[in-house]
């Protein structure tokens, strides 16, 4: 089994340093090493998890997630961000207040998410999880009414099984995953009865 990611160590590790020195977004994505294009997709999506009605919220931040996978798949070791957003950061000093407020929920977090169950984000059920993964991701930003909570937790789940090897992780995306289907299914068989039905009662006002 391999080391927990140990995410407080890892902030801690970055936001070190003079209080007025300022920590980029490029040099925190690339202190998350490996890990970087899960977690970026992870803070990309966790506003999609909360029933909040924003219109366009999941397409507003699942374009950015695609452009993401796009590089994660050509095998770019770490995100590519646009200069403008890349150079922008906050002060090492800030981050290290933050870090020490949130210490206790970081701790929570990494008892809850752990490397375990490994066979379940290696070898093949890897390459399957990260299929699932790009097609949830996929889904979440097309435009389509009352579709996005559920991949948006199967995006989250994902993302959490990636970056600490989680398998019980990787076992609720795949179950969110399924759920997911079957509501986008129900979605599309609702809308097309109600199109036809449309239709039908269209043509029959034109006809009488």
């Amino acid at each position: 089994m391999k080391d927990n990611f140990g995410l407080y160590d890892a902030l801690d590790g970055m936001f070190a340093g003079a209080r007025e020195s300022v920590l980029t977004l490029d040099e925190f994505l690339v202190g998350l090493q490996g890990r970087s294009y899960a977690f970026a997709i992870l803070a990309l999506n966790v506003p999609n998890c909360i029933p909040t009605g924003i219109p366009w919220l999941s397409t507003i931040t699942g374009v950015p997630m695609l452009f993401l996978l796009a590089q994660f798949f050509a095998g770019q070791p770490v995100p590519s961000l646009p200069k403008v957003i890349g150079r922008r950061g906050l002060s090492r000093g800030k981050l290290q207040v933050f870090l020490a407020r949130a210490r206790r929920s970081i701790g929570w977090l990494e008892d809850t998410v752990h490397a375990r169950h490994e066979a379940w984000v290696n070898g093949m059920p890897r390459r399957l999880l990260l299929f699932a993964w790009s097609l949830d991701i996929l889904l979440l930003a097309l435009p389509i009414p009352f579709d996005n909570l559920f991949p948006a937790w199967a995006i989250l789940f994902f993302c959490l099984a990636l970056i600490e090897d989680d398998g019980v992780m990787a076992m609720l995306g795949w179950l969110l995953t399924v759920v997911t289907a079957i509501w986008t299914a129900f979605l599309f068989m609702v809308g097309h009865a109600a199109i036809t039905a449309a239709i039908s009662t269209l043509r029959a006002t034109i006809l009488n």
